[in-house]
């Protein structure tokens, strides 16, 4: 029969009605200003509740709904000023120890979330946040590759038994090597102009020395420069990626900056303190006795002070791979593992030192607030980084290791917390944040409040000349547009979570107008049908079925664009690309299925002559011609 759904349809049409209504209601709920208050070294309790609660008394703050866990306690605020006073507050009750961060707490009803429904991923434009442009120091680069050669050249020289007067580096990109003779400079070049090809060599006499010049190549300059810029941008999106943030941004910009967005987090200073908490390891032999004091430094392990030879065995750049698990005696460990070069690197060092003290220092860069007075008699607030270094292992070497090894002797903690601190990499030099910007709840709520306004008057625009100019078939396709904007807000939720941003919103209106341009062709091409003389239900089905290829050509053509779009692009034009992919599969589905199933409802299976489509014209043959009469 023309123009029926068989009923598994129809039902299949009201689910997807359903499921895109559930999956689209969180949106409805407003999230709370919120505190997340953690440690940096222990686990919480109830017992840290009744500081947090005298500062906000005293601060005159109301709270509700703390949520208390070992990791971190979060509560629940009014307003987002409270939100601002109650951190100053708890900040300086607790100490600089705790890690006190804005936050906002979820507000969706547990039966949503048992579904897992969700709220849709705001960008920074829209919900604020923080955005930084982050300078790599290039020239600290090639220094540290430099003082890698140097290292590895004095091991060369040490292994092969040739003796040397000295090594030198002159500049951030020229070593120089002195010896007594000819002979071991020549027998030094042989055994090193393989090793480093990246470096040049040249021999030269000076008062007596033979000196060999080992400078780098400009080639390999540059080349450091990119793989330093690229390994820094890796790290900071294994930082960023623990935070949770929904949808960051990290790219680089020109040849020596990064650019970092973190849209919700509304605390410029906790994201620095995360983006600069990357740790790396060290790992040392202990200072042989009667050894210089200028050739090692002191630490203390448990309560004992071991001094550590400054002598580098490895870096953290050799370590592919930390993993927290349980060894042979159910106690907390740290499973390192090494690329080829740092294996060999191992081998050799403990290969030649069983018997000797192995000590691994932990290098983590943190940041302080420092409060100062300026010219103005004002109180000012700066951001100072500092390294820290700590011994966290200081065992005998027992065998010769190889690129695997455990780090023993902690809490299950210190071994949870380490573990991802290491596998997010250090950093491949320097970076200091020569822009920083805040991007207030404020101000994203106006843009989104302005976006959800086009939004609104576009629909609405579009509803009323339907419902005007098509009737009830425009009826029909304002119905499936509401149903079409539902499902795209269900599916950038929950299915496919993606960040709705403001060119995203543009996406929306867009698909709107799409939406309703496949229903324009429909109802046109029925309307065609009507004023050859074909009988309504027949008009229905022709208009459908002939209109079909031709939406579904110009769709594809543009979902093409939209995908090569999100490909290429970066930022908001990856946000309007993926908003307007979902738009115009939906609004296929909305358009052709949707709609149908509504005339269907209406008129099918029935035997009316008149069809509530607005006026068409139609051709009445006589005498051979053509007479257009107006309906």
């Amino acid at each position: 029969m023309l123009n029926k759904y068989p009923a598994w349809k129809n039902i299949l049409i009201l689910i997807v009605v359903i499921l895109g209504f559930l999956y689209s209601l969180p949106n409805l709920y407003p999230d709370d200003p919120a505190l997340q208050i953690s440690h940096e070294l222990t686990e919480l309790s109830q017992g840290d509740m009744p500081v947090i609660t005298s500062a906000l008394e005293a601060a005159e703050v109301d709270f509700f709904g703390e949520e208390i866990d070992t990791e971190s306690i979060r509560i629940r605020l009014n307003t987002l000023d409270d939100q601002l006073r109650a951190k100053t507050a708890i900040e300086d009750a607790l100490g600089e120890s705790y890690i006190v961060a804005l936050n906002l707490a979820p507000t969706t009803p547990g039966w949503l979330q048992a579904i897992g429904a969700g709220k849709m991923n705001l960008g920074l434009d829209l919900q604020g946040g923080v955005h930084f442009l982050m300078e790599v120091d290039m020239d600290a680069a090639i220094i540290r590759r430099m003082e890698d050669n140097l290292s590895n050249v004095r091991t060369i020289l040490r292994e092969q038994r040739i003796r040397s007067r000295g090594l030198n580096l002159m500049s951030n990109s020229h070593l120089e090597v002195r010896f007594a003779n000819d002979e071991d400079r020549s027998q030094a070049r042989s055994e090193m102009v393989t090793i480093f090809p990246e470096l040049q060599m040249q021999s030269r006499e000076a008062e007596g020395v033979f000196i060999l010049d080992m400078r780098m190549t400009p080639a390999t300059a540059l080349q450091i420069q990119t793989d330093t810029l690229q390994a820094n941008r890796t790290t900071l999106l294994n930082r960023v990626d623990t935070l949770g943030v929904s949808e960051p941004t990290v790219q680089q910009q020109g040849s020596d900056r990064i650019v970092v967005e973190l849209p919700g987090m509304q605390d410029p200073a906790q994201a620095i303190r995360i983006l600069q908490r990357i740790a790396t390891l060290e790992i040392h032999l202990e200072s042989e006795l009667g050894a210089s004091s200028l050739s090692y430094e002191t630490y203390d392990y448990e309560g004992i002070p071991v001094n550590v030879d400054n002598s580098v065995v490895l870096q953290g750049d050799s370590i592919s791979n930390a993993v927290y698990q349980l060894d042979q005696n159910s106690q907390p460990s740290v499973v390192l593992s090494l690329d080829a070069q740092g294996g060999n690197q191992m081998n050799r060092a403990t290969r030649d030192n069983v018997g000797r003290r192995m000590d691994i220092l932990l290098i983590e860069t943190k940041s302080r607030t420092i409060t100062s007075i300026n010219e103005d008699g004002e109180e000012v607030e700066d951001i100072e980084f500092y390294e820290e270094k700590e011994l966290i292992m200081h065992a005998t070497i027992q065998q010769a290791l190889g690129r695997q090894f455990s780090i023993t002797g902690l809490t299950p903690r210190e071994a949870s917390d380490l573990a991802p601190l290491i596998r997010s990499g250090s950093l491949a030099a320097p970076m200091t944040i020569v822009e920083q910007s805040v991007i207030g709840p404020s101000m994203g709520q106006e843009n989104l409040d302005q976006g959800l306004l086009g939004v609104q008057v576009a629909s609405g625009l579009v509803v009323l000349f339907m419902l005007f100019y098509y009737r009830t078939f425009g009826m029909a396709a304002n119905a499936a547009l509401i149903m079409n904007i539902l499902m795209i807000v269900a599916v950038m939720s929950s299915i496919i979570p993606a960040t709705l941003t403001l060119p995203g919103i543009v996406g929306i209106v867009l698909t709107v107008g799409m939406a309703v341009d496949a229903n324009v062709l429909i109802f046109t091409r029925i309307r065609e049908e009507l004023g050859a003389g074909s009988p309504p239900q027949q008009a229905i089905d022709a208009g459908y079925n002939r209109a079909f290829t031709t939406i579904i050509d110009a769709n594809l053509t543009t979902f093409l664009v939209a995908a090569v779009l999100y490909t290429i692009g970066t930022g908001p034009v990856r946000g309007f690309a993926i908003t307007l992919m979902i738009g115009i599969i939906t609004s296929m589905f909305t358009a052709i299925i949707g709609t149908r199933a509504i005339v269907n409802l209406v008129y099918g299976g029935k035997s009316g002559k008149t069809l509530s489509i607005g006026s068409y014209r139609k051709n009445i043959k006589q005498d051979g011609l053509n007479i257009a009469a107006g309906k």
